[in-house]
């Protein structure tokens, strides 16, 4: 372990294998275990335990309390050999959990500029991509996706193997069990209710290709074609055929395992109290 400019507190428990890099800080408290690897510049706050198999990136922030890379939450876990990776310039808040893959080998991974609200759990196996914001208390299963620049409200849980589109939005107390394809705002259980303007506005999708996203999920969730037949549609309509935007959107429903979310109605997940 290089000791250049490296600020470690006098009660933080830092094993000796452990490689830090230059200008990281680590608080009181905090456990850096054996095999962890932790990039440039970053910042472990007091209380956090970073262990297994972890590699961390450069201008990373560990929230107070945070646990990053223990064993999966999985019956079938036996102690095998498997890795937490995360990129640069993320920052994961207080007590935010990250656990690491379950078959030897596999990781979970976050990418780059996330941030994860206090809370937050990220299971065995996990994918996160770039830019992609979770609120408080957010709980995603093993082997759930989350794609580049999205966003899920607090509370929103997420079962295995489900995904969540880029630059989609989850509100709060959300439940999903099916995929939620890109660009759109996944409400109650397993539906959608329109497109993420917002964040689409916020992330510089000007009019033109907004109009052009919202046709497409008209086609998708309002047409009277199934959903072959729409994305055959969407994939010959001279308006649609070469559009990136279209291409990612149907693309990821063409790759969906779960099912995609479908079209939200009041009151259709509602389960009925049973009456004497």
């Amino acid at each position: 372990m290089p000791n250049t400019n490296i600020t470690i507190h006098p009660r933080a428990i830092v094993h000796p294998n452990a490689k830090i890099g230059e200008g990281t800080s680590i608080g009181a408290d905090a456990i850096v275990d054996e095999f962890v690897k932790i990039g440039d510049r970053c910042e472990i706050r007091a209380r956090a335990i970073i262990t297994g198999h972890t590699k961390i990136g450069n201008d990373n922030q560990i929230g107070y309390g945070a646990i990053v890379g223990s064993e999966p939450q999985d019956t079938s876990y036996k102690g095998a050999i498997s890795f937490v990776e995360i990129g640069d310039r993320n920052v994961l808040r207080e007590y935010v959990t990250v656990n690491r893959g379950t078959k030897e080998g596999s990781a979970t991974k976050i990418g780059n500029d996330n941030l994860f609200f206090t809370g937050a759990h990220i299971a065995h196996n996990c994918s996160i991509g770039d830019r992609v914001i979770l609120v408080n208390n957010v709980l995603l299963a093993g082997h759930v996706e989350v794609h580049d620049y999205a966003f899920m409200g607090g509370d929103s849980v997420v079962h295995q193997f489900t995904r969540i589109g880029s630059y989609a939005m989850i509100r709060g107390q959300t439940r999903l069990g099916m995929d939620v394809p890109p660009y759109c705002m996944a409400v109650d259980t397993n539906m959608v209710c329109g497109l993420n303007r917002l964040g689409l506005r916020r992330n510089g999708f000007g009019h033109d290709r907004r109009r052009t996203i919202l046709s497409a999920y008209e086609v998708i969730y309002n047409s009277a074609r199934n959903r072959t037949q729409a994305i055959e549609f969407l994939e010959s309509d001279p308006e649609f055929a070469n559009n990136p935007d279209i291409q990612l959107f149907c693309n990821f429903i063409k790759n969906s395992r779960r099912g995609i979310c479908k079209l939200y109605e009041k009151g259709a997940s509602r389960v009925e109290e049973d009456r004497d």
